[in-house]
């Protein structure tokens, strides 16, 4: 991928998550107010709250892996709460151990990588992200991982023998978006652990 490759992706991601946020907003605002007049209660209404909240997490969680980089900061407050609710809809528990507010540039690499840790954890685990001082660690842990060894074996070069699904689509752009920062990514596995550095 060229940097107008990498670059023309963010802007698709950032347009489509702006368009989407909007009349999720809606569906939540309009539920609220069913339950605040007292109008259908049960688990219809349960399912559907909680499928729109899921919908919502996802798509500012996607609008930051995905969408256009820059040196915005992101503090600890805003990030912590995204995962929570991110965290809410999957089986995936994500430790942020930052406590200062650092670039959107940044954050996004570590949502990608997150993202490369929790498709190797079909049944749950834990994402511990950690940075010090330039350097940052996505470390997952899993009793049980699902390792595709072409897509981490070739993670920090981002070249794979195989086609690479939308499912995947974040070990391509790692990678590329490190890159572009000026970083370079590494990464190990175990059985039951998995390494990120950039």
């Amino acid at each position: 991928m060229s940097d107008t490759t990498v670059n023309l992706a963010e802007l698709i991601g950032s347009r489509i998550c702006h368009d989407l946020i909007s009349p999720i907003g809606a569906i939540t605002n309009g539920l609220e107010l069913l339950e605040m007049v007292g109008a259908t209660q049960g688990p219809e209404m349960e399912l559907i709250s909680g499928s729109v909240g899921s919908a919502g997490a996802r798509i500012r969680f996607f609008r930051v892996a995905f969408g256009s980089a820059s040196d915005q900061p992101l503090g600890r407050a805003e990030v912590s709460e995204l995962l929570k609710d991110v965290e809410r809809a999957g089986r995936v528990r994500v430790n942020w151990h930052l406590i200062e507010a650092v670039p959107r540039s940044q954050v996004k690499l570590a949502f990608l990588a997150l993202m490369c840790c929790e498709s190797a954890m079909p049944f749950g685990g834990e994402v511990t992200i950690t940075n010090n001082g330039d350097s940052w660690t996505v470390t997952g842990a899993a009793d049980k991982l699902n390792l595709d060894s072409d897509l981490w074996k070739n993670l920090p070069l981002g070249r794979f023998a195989n086609k690479v699904t939308p499912a995947q689509v974040q070990f391509a752009l790692l990678p590329e978006a490190a890159a572009s920062m000026g970083r370079r990514v590494a990464a190990e596995t175990t059985s039951t652990r998995i390494v990120i550095r950039f």
